[in-house]
């Protein structure tokens, strides 16, 4: 097995009122990453991986593959699958740490034609019921039961088999597991109402270099032929479009000027819209986006949509950036129906933060003070290390053990832009 850190005691100390300055590389998607990881479990004959953060989470996904009996080979960002998954049965002390467990059901059925993968755990930002993931095994012939907190998955002799799926509401996990699972089933499967986000399309156009037969990727309609086997195949992570926009967030809020490299721009058209409509300068070339502000934000309201809408991933770190703003911002969140718990956080910093339902109304004020907070869930706590930075005195962050879970060396990241902050005991 694969160790990592838990960070559980350790905090980070930011002293802000520092204008970032500098360049920063971006880490590849951990949104990317996992589903792709898990098609190891299908991809039997060697499968390369390039371009992979190492954080928590995709430290877990290994652990959980490698006990499932896939044999990996970790060195740097390069990580390198192979042999076929001994076992049916995922760990439940692996799968109760993260919602993305759940992504080895289909690869499981489809690969050992049979699957039992407790309920998986993940942030507390809201409820993401698994009933989609269900919908879509069944739709394409699996027989799935419930028991003693596992989802148990079998198929009959004539194994997976091609179907229709409408999904009710768009959903990034179902669309995936259905792409996993149907490609190697029998005949033609049709995705209705899919998820469109950059994430979907680099798991698609991976099984594609690997010989699936996936059409309609990046629209909302996908049509997959199955295929009897997928073939050897190399393939890179496409950059994380969340810590690309934490990090233009970090120089406006800073009023800083920060070039963001290894950046795919029309991922973030959307987000890098709307900062500019708040006053940040952004200059865009092939890989790489400039970013640099020299006053308070202006408010401009945002409503958070799958994509191509504004992204909910990045909705709790342009509150901190509202909080400074010169004005009133409403931000109303679609997706998750718990993801305002950083707010009470922020307002320890002096924010003036509302929340009605779903809705966040935030008079932005002239300065936030350092203090001592908790992160709730993972991009809470970016929403809190950004507020620290343009916080007047030092802030005192808990619960890091979230951040690990989607941030690659953050703390040097920021350190490397000029940024006054330690992480330790």
């Amino acid at each position: 097995m694969i160790s990592f850190t838990n960070n559980n005691i350790e905090k980070i100390y930011i002293t802000g009122k520092k204008k970032l300055t500098g360049s920063v590389n971006i880490s590849g998607a951990k949104n990317a990453a996992l589903p792709l990881m898990a098609l190891s479990l299908i991809i039997n004959k060697d499968f390369n991986l390039y371009n992979v953060p190492d954080l928590a989470d995709t430290r877990l996904m290994s652990n959980l593959l490698i006990d499932l009996g896939v044999k990996i080979n970790w060195n740097k960002g390069n990580v390198n699958f192979y042999g076929k998954p001994k076992k049916d049965e995922a760990s439940y002390d692996l799968v109760r740490q993260m919602r993305a467990s759940i992504l080895v059901l289909g690869p499981l059925l489809a690969s050992k034609g049979s699957a039992k993968v407790p309920l998986p755990g993940g942030c507390a930002i809201g409820s993401r019921p698994i009933d989609l993931h269900v919908k879509v095994m069944e739709s394409l012939g699996a027989n799935i039961i419930f028991d003693g907190g596992f989802i148990i998955g079998s198929l009959s002799n004539e194994g997976l088999k091609g179907g229709n799926i409408k999904f009710p509401k768009v959903s990034v996990g179902a669309t995936e597991s259905a792409i996993m699972t149907a490609v190697l089933a029998k005949g033609q499967t049709k995705i209705y109402n899919a998820a469109r986000e950059p994430e979907i399309s680099d798991l698609a156009n991976c099984l594609n270099q690997a010989g699936a037969d996936i059409k309609g990727i990046g629209t909302d309609i996908l049509i997959i032929n199955g295929v009897k086997e997928l073939n050897q195949v190399s393939h890179s992570v496409v950059s994380d479009r969340i810590e690309a926009g934490s990090f233009a967030i970090a120089s406006s809020i800073t009023m800083g000027d920060v070039e963001i490299n290894n950046v795919c721009t029309k991922n973030l058209t959307e987000f890098i819209n709307v900062l500019r409509y708040t006053g940040s300068k952004v200059e865009i070339s092939n890989n790489s986006i400039n970013v640099s502000n020299s006053k308070r934000p202006r408010p401009f309201d945002v409503v958070t949509n799958p994509y191509p809408g504004f992204p909910t991933d990045l909705q709790a770190q342009y509150m901190a950036l509202m909080a400074i703003a010169d004005g009133k911002t409403l931000i109303r969140e679609t997706i998750f129906e718990n993801r305002f718990m950083h707010a009470p956080e922020l307002m320890r910093m002096g924010a003036k933060i509302s929340i009605n339902h779903q809705e966040a109304e935030i008079c932005g004020v002239k300065k936030l003070k350092g203090a001592k907070v908790m992160a709730s869930d993972l991009r809470a706590s970016m929403c809190l290390i950004l507020g620290a930075l343009a916080a007047s005195g030092t802030s005192e962050i808990d619960g890091l053990y979230h951040l690990d879970r989607g941030y690659e060396k953050l703390t040097d990241k920021l350190t490397n832009i000029g940024a006054i902050i330690k992480r330790s005991n």
